[in-house]
């Protein structure tokens, strides 16, 4: 990966993504929610086993709260509006280009998923998840048409490039040799 690529990360060139409620910038509902329900799952866990029933109910909706904002600022990590202009420039470079494909319909979904997937995953070793993605890919498809093996070479661009800026530097997977210095 080209290290000018960094630049589509520049935080003074993204969009501010406001609230829908409230139209404060930073709004990140799908991580916050991906948070907040892995948070509370766990501290539910938690709590279940020390405090019974009533304890694994308040420990839901505390352990909501503090993985709503650790799934927030993974997701602040990421700007949807910054990947999908990178990738709507890029897509005619790679070799599963077709031009016959819209990329709105068929080919932005396959991106999107690629990089909402790697933010959602602790790992970021691509064969470890692959089977997990070919199999939810129809719930997030979007409407697209492609099958998983269409949609797999983009959704698996987008996961290397957000790996190779906020992925694990220790993991093995073969997409951190291509992290920028």
């Amino acid at each position: 990966m080209a290290r000018q690529d960094k630049t589509n990360f520049d935080r003074t060139d993204r969009d501010a993504n406001p609230d829908a409620i409230t139209g404060a910038p930073g709004s990140h509902p799908v991580g916050t929610g991906l948070g907040a329900a892995a948070g509370g799952a766990a501290a539910g866990a938690a709590a279940g086993l020390a405090g019974g029933p009533i304890g694994a109910a308040v420990g839901a909706v505390i352990g909501g709260v503090a993985g709503g904002y650790a799934g927030k600022a993974v997701a602040e990590q990421i700007d949807p509006t910054a990947e999908e202009a990178y990738w709507r420039d890029e897509y005619s470079n790679r070799d599963y280009y077709d031009p016959q494909a819209d990329f709105d319909t068929e080919i932005a979904p396959a991106y999107r998923y690629g990089w909402e997937s790697r933010s959602r995953h602790k790992t970021g070793n691509w064969n470890d998840v692959e089977g997990d993605l070919r199999d939810d890919w129809q719930s997030h498809r979007a409407g697209s048409r492609l099958d998983w093996d269409q949609a797999m070479p983009a959704t698996r661009d987008a996961w290397n490039r957000i790996d190779a800026y906020h992925g694990d530097p220790n993991d093995d997977d073969t997409t951190v040799a291509n992290r920028p210095k």
